[in-house]
């Protein structure tokens, strides 16, 4: 019996409308592992997400033959190799949008202008402008710190449970850089407090003596992101901070909505 053009449309679109649905669904398993550690049970993604274990059994067997999830000797899930290749390429364009907000804080600020991911427990620089004085900070894009000598660390940290930065702190250690570096969880967890209250992070001669730095958060950033400026610990000043703060939150905001909009490139 012949088909006719109307089912023929309705079979397409709803084949359209399964794909779309299946490809969100992967994305989602494929956050909730991250946000789970990068490893996890099936029954813990079907209790998360609420999808019946055969829907995510299908899915994951997709995301492994792709290579984005492998299969544990102990039948558990882990993200997998080719996600990493991903990660740079989105790392180093998330920069690149990043530059001309930057550029914006030098002008405004003076200082050399950073922006830095959480990636792990390590914190990562993915971008930088320098500042045009002759005495400047400089920090190589593509370097790792910990956390909890940092300004951007602070202010990435700010956002997560108690209980999530204990054990990072636990898996990292705390070493002092400088003897300015806070070396204990609850010195670490009452500078996130001061964080939250004021709006903004400090590393006061915690990475480096001479240097201060002031952070913020990028809100709703597709991931964790926070951006700074760092300069000579005579120029930072606390009059420098109370004019310095608002510039950063303000290009934070407007970071922010160029990332989160849909369709939209960055630019400042």
């Amino acid at each position: 019996m012949p088909t006719s053009s109307a089912s023929t449309t309705d079979s397409a679109r709803s084949a359209a409308s399964g794909g779309v649905q299946s490809l969100e669904r992967a994305f989602d398993l494929l956050e909730r592992m991250a946000d789970a550690g990068g490893e996890v049970g099936l029954s813990e993604l079907s209790a998360s997400s609420g999808l019946p274990l055969p829907t995510i059994h299908r899915l994951m067997r997709t995301l492994v033959a792709c290579g984005y999830v492998r299969q544990q000797p102990n039948r558990r899930y882990a993200l997998g190799p080719r996600l990493i290749r991903l990660g740079e390429s989105a790392s180093r364009l998330l920069g690149t949008w990043a530059r001309p907000y930057l550029a914006r804080l030098v002008e405004e600020t003076g200082e050399t202008a950073n922006m830095a991911l959480l990636d792990g427990d390590e914190i990562v620089y993915v971008a930088q402008v320098p500042s045009k004085h002759s005495m400047r900070m400089f920090t190589e894009v593509g370097r790792r710190v910990l956390p909890h000598s940092t300004g951007v660390g602070k202010a990435l940290l700010a956002g997560f449970p108690p209980e999530e930065v204990r054990a990072l702190l636990g898996r990292t250690g705390m070493p002092a850089a400088t003897d300015r570096t806070i070396t204990t969880p609850e010195g670490f967890l009452a500078a996130l407090e001061d964080v939250r209250r004021l709006g903004y992070a400090m590393d006061d001669n915690e990475q480096e003596i001479g240097v201060r730095c002031l952070a913020v958060p990028v809100p709703d950033s597709p991931t964790a992101a926070a951006i700074s400026i760092s300069g000579p610990a005579g120029r930072v000043t606390e009059s420098a901070t109370e004019r310095i703060v608002p510039v950063l939150q303000q290009v934070a905001a407007e970071l922010s909505e160029a990332l989160t909009t849909p369709g939209t490139t960055p630019t400042a």
